[in-house]
C-alpha cells in the first residue's frame, strides 16, 4: 500500500531540487501531485519527470507571494483533482546580498519576507479550506536549521524568514489540531542542490558550511523528500506542531564562529 494513494498533494518551488525530488516521490506512493513554481521551463520539466515515471502531476505557475497567484494555485489542484489534502511549501529565496544585519539592503529583506515567510502563509492560508473540504490533510512547511541557530555566515533576512515559518508553524498546528489539519516543520542542513550550488561557488562559504556539518556533506534532496513525505502521510499520525531537523548533524554539534 502506497503511503499516499487517493491524496491530491500540491508542492511549492517544484521545479527543481528539493520540490523536483519531493514530486517524483510523492507520486511515486501515489499521490497526484499539483508542481508549482514560478519558472514554467522547470515546473514542465517536473511535471514530464513524473508522468515518464507513470505518475500522475499538472503544473501551476505560481508566485507565492502574491495572493492572487496562491488562490489560483490552490484552485487548480482542486478543480483538477478534486481535492487538496497535502501542501509542501517549499518554495524560497536566498540572494545574494542577503548578509549582515547592517548591511543587507531593505528591498532584500522585504523579497526574502515576502516569498520565504508570507508565501508559506499565504499557502497555508488557500490551502486549509480546501483541505477542511477534503476531510483534512497535511501541511509541510519548509523552514531551516538556522531557524533554530545562528548560521555560520551572516544571511539576516533568510534567518529571520525561516524563524518566522517555524513559529507560524506550531500557531498553525494548534489551531487546527482538531480539525483534522497537521502543520510540521522541516528544518534542512545544506542540501544539494541548484540554489546550494551556486552559493558553494564563493570557496569561503563553502569552506564555513561545510566544516559545520558533522556528516562532511550536503544532504540529497532525496534525502529531504523521504522525511517530507513521513511528515506528508500517516506515518507521522500523531506529530504536529513539530520541527523534523534534517541536518547531517549540525544542530547537535559544538563549533566555535572561526570554524
Amino acid at each position: 500500500m502506497t503511503r499516499l494513494a487517493g491524496k491530491v498533494a500540491l508542492i511549492t518551488g517544484a521545479g527543481n531540487g528539493m520540490g523536483r525530488a519531493a514530486s517524483l516521490l510523492f507520486a511515486s506512493e501515489g499521490a497526484r501531485v499539483v508542481v508549482a513554481d514560478a519558472a514554467e521551463e522547470g515546473g514542465n520539466a517536473t511535471v514530464d519527470a513524473v508522468r515518464a515515471a507513470g505518475g500522475d502531476a499538472a503544473f501551476v505557475k505560481v508566485d507565492v507571494s502574491d495572493e492572487a497567484q496562491v488562490q489560483a494555485m490552490i484552485a487548480c489542484a482542486t478543480d483538477t483533482y478534486g481535492a487538496l489534502h497535502v501542501i509542501y511549501n517549499n518554495a524560497g529565496i536566498f540572494p545574494a546580498d542577503d548578509g549582515g544585519t547592517t548591511e543587507t539592503p531593505v528591498p532584500t529583506w522585504d523579497r526574502v519576507m515576502d516569498v520565504n515567510l508570507k508565501g508559506v502563509w499565504l499557502g497555508c492560508k488557500h490551502a486549509i479550506p480546501a483541505m477542511l473540504d477534503s476531510g483534512g490533510g497535511s501541511i509541510v512547511n519548509v523552514a531551516s536549521f538556522v531557524a533554530l541557530m545562528g548560521a555560520a555566515t551572516a544571511q539576516i533576512a533568510y534567518t529571520a524568514s525561516k524563524g518566522g515559518v517555524l513559529s507560524m508553524t506550531r500557531e498553525i498546528a494548534v489551531e487546527y489540531a482538531r480539525r483534522g489539519i497537521r502543520a510540521n516543520s522541516l528544518c534542512p542542513g545544506p542540501i544539494d542542490t541548484p540554489l546550494l550550488a551556486e552559493l558553494m561557488s564563493d570557496p569561503e562559504w563553502a569552506r564555513r558550511r561545510l566544516g559545520h556539518i558533522p556528516m562532511g556533506r550536503p544532504g540529497r534532496a532525496e534525502e529531504l523528500a523521504q522525511a517530507a513525505l513521513f511528515l506528508a502521510s500517516d506515518d507521522s499520525s500523531f506529530m504536529t506542531g513539530s520541527a523534523l531537523v534534517v541536518d547531517g548533524g549540525i544542530t547537535a554539534a559544538y563549533v566555535t564562529p572561526e570554524s
